[in-house]
């Protein structure tokens, strides 16, 4: 039975289709506090490899943004590594996972920093080129106080990595053993050779789609995963809304098991296909009002993540089609806005966290809070990586039972 249109509010939710849509949502999910002396188990096969770039991030805090041709201060100052990858993979490792990377670097100061940090949280440089003339790429970043956005102005490296900077033998070795393989959708030439091997090998793929880039549709198409900005589904589909744009890319993209669209302080959306269900026997839902009642279930007086889920079904998507799988909402932690410092970097730690979460086996119910709360730690600290937490934060024990 399709779920009426006019049930778009939560005041009109007392229809009868309605009451049965709202018994099988999932009440929800929230982890109960755990103690301390818990012990936190280390998925076994967790072995990834990120491919895409790194830098040097030059972070300046400001009071406001500037206006054209002002003179202003900093409030702080920080350089760090940055670099999507770079970011996720030092999330990930952080978590537990046996980090490796792919990219491409100059040997400069700022090469050598890169290293060095990545190095020292554990992330295996083994596979990453170094080229003897260029620069390394670097990054500006504004970070605003007063709206708590950050404007980043990039210079890549040079010379960029190509195919032939990765021999056969170093490829094979960075794939051995590896869990799944993480793309930031840079070095896109190179990336299509490691994803048409990990494709051969079976091993999954995750993509994070930020935004359109040269080579990332070729990329897709060999996607289990993908994580996106919210305006990416629909640049991407042209589809009138994002839960119908979630449904044209699954449509689109028949290896992808689940597409994540990441909301900042609104949360996030799951998309996940289902294969194992018999369509005739589903009930059929528009998605668009189906997200509508998930938002109602949502329990506002709860601070910490907590992930929505709707009952499989088949989820039609007006003029696009229809996807059998579920729709999920998680939100954010509630954090106090004294204690937000930078948003730099929280969409690469949500990634590792979802690395991590892929590898310990997470149902999706339990992967989207687990990754809010890792993107909310960084969050408070300037920087990608000075506020990503460790796998024995405290704060992480009740997510990783």
């Amino acid at each position: 039975m399709p779920l009426p249109a006019f049930v778009s509010s939560i005041t009109l939710v007392h229809s009868p289709s309605s009451f049965f849509l709202l018994s099988k949502l999932s009440r929800p999910r929230m982890s109960s506090p755990a103690s301390p002396s818990v012990s936190i188990p280390i998925p076994q096969n967790r072995v990834v490899l990120g491919v895409g770039t790194v830098s040097v991030d030059f972070l300046a805090a400001v009071t406001s943004y500037p206006n054209p041709d002002d003179k202003i201060r900093t409030t702080s100052l920080k350089i760090q590594g940055g670099g999507n990858v770079g970011n996720a993979l030092t999330s990930a490792a952080r978590l537990g996972l046996t980090a490796r990377i792919i990219s491409k670097v100059a040997n400069d100061s700022q090469g050598r920093s890169i290293l060095e940090e990545l190095e020292a949280d554990g992330v295996d440089t083994s596979f990453l080129v170094v080229s003897e003339g260029g620069i390394s790429p670097f990054t500006y970043v504004i970070v605003d106080n007063k709206t708590h956005t950050r404007t980043c102005i990039h210079t890549p490296g040079s010379p960029p990595m190509v195919p032939d900077d990765l021999s056969r033998s170093s490829l094979l070795s960075a794939l051995d053993g590896a869990r799944i393989v993480y793309f930031d959708a840079r070095l896109y030439e190179t990336a299509l050779v490691v994803a048409q091997e990990a494709t051969r090998q079976n091993i999954p793929v995750l993509v994070d789609a930020e935004r359109k880039r040269e080579g990332l549709d070729d990329l897709l198409t060999f996607a289990n995963y993908v994580v996106c900005s919210a305006k990416f589904p629909q640049e991407w589909t042209e589809a009138p809304s994002i839960p119908s744009a979630l449904v044209s890319m699954l449509l689109r993209l028949p290896k992808l098991r689940f597409v994540i669209v990441t909301l900042g302080e609104n949360g996030c959306i799951m998309l996940e296909r289902i294969t194992n269900e018999i369509p005739d026997q589903l009930e059929e839902f528009e998605v668009d009002s189906l997200l509508e009642v998930i938002k109602g279930r949502k329990d506002k007086k709860i601070n910490i993540p907590t992930s929505v889920s709707s009952p499989v079904a088949k989820l039609r998507a007006e003029g696009i089609g229809t996807v059998c799988g579920r729709l999920l909402l998680g939100t954010a932690e509630k954090i106090p806005e004294s204690e937000i410092v930078d948003t730099t970097g929280a969409g690469d730690a949500f990634i590792g966290a979802v690395l991590y979460a892929l590898c310990a086996n997470m149902p999706p119910e339990k992967l989207l809070p687990f990754s809010a709360q890792v993107a909310a730690g960084c969050c408070r600290a300037l920087g990608a990586r000075s506020g990503l937490p460790h796998r024995t934060d405290p704060c992480l024990a009740s997510f990783l039972q």
